[in-house]
């Protein structure tokens, strides 16, 4: 296991030395989006000006209040509670994520799916896993909203923040084909099946 400390963008090679089990903090800036972000982007045809190439993208519709612009509130929106979303619901994004835009990191909560795991293999990307509940926590990683786009979906804007000690992330998906999730799930098929040889009961013809 290492860690990694990013100033965002990076590189392919910085996402592909990533492994399953290492840490990653980010600094700089990182985007947020969700379902209807990337519905609009790639169902829909529309575009954003944000180079989100080499950067990351977090699954989050963030609760912001109003405010009057400013030098800390550039936008005129402060950051009131910045919390992750499920990211399952946008599993057949990370392609064209990665593919039209150049996105090299998702962060979310819960895992992708194959899709996604074969993207980050053949593109050289990772999957930044962030625990339920932290949402306080992780609102206060994020210095500013430096900017918006497709405004008129808010909340599930285009979101640019400007984010210092971001982290750490743990890495739960990577371009080594590595997934904490089929970990998971291969242990739970074996205790499962363990379980039931102890009751006597056959497995698979077994």
């Amino acid at each position: 296991m290492a860690h990694y400390d990013f100033t965002m963008p990076i590189t392919e090679a910085q996402a592909r030395a990533l492994r399953v089990d290492d840490t990653v903090t980010l600094n700089g800036t990182l985007f947020g989006l969700r379902d209807a972000t990337l519905i609009h982007l790639f169902d829909r045809g529309r575009k954003t000006h944000f180079d989100l190439r080499g950067h990351a993208a977090i699954h989050t519709a963030p609760n912001v209040r109003k405010v009057a612009a400013s030098a800390q509130y550039p936008t005129g929106y402060a950051p009131v509670c910045i919390g992750t979303t499920t990211s399952d619901r946008m599993e057949r994004f990370t392609r064209p994520l990665m593919q039209q835009y150049g996105v090299r990191l998702v962060i979310g909560k819960g895992g992708l799916r194959l899709d996604s795991l074969n993207s980050f293999k053949e593109m050289g990307g990772a999957y930044l896993a962030i625990i339920g509940g932290t949402a306080a926590l992780e609102t206060t990683w994020i210095e500013a909203i430096e900017a918006v786009d497709l405004d008129d979906l808010n909340p599930e804007s285009l979101w640019k923040f400007r984010v210092r000690g971001f982290g750490p992330l743990l890495v739960a998906m990577d371009s080594g084909g590595g997934s904490l999730y089929s970990e998971v799930n291969r242990a739970a098929r074996e205790r499962r099946e363990a379980a039931l040889r102890k009751l006597g009961v056959r497995i698979g013809g077994h």
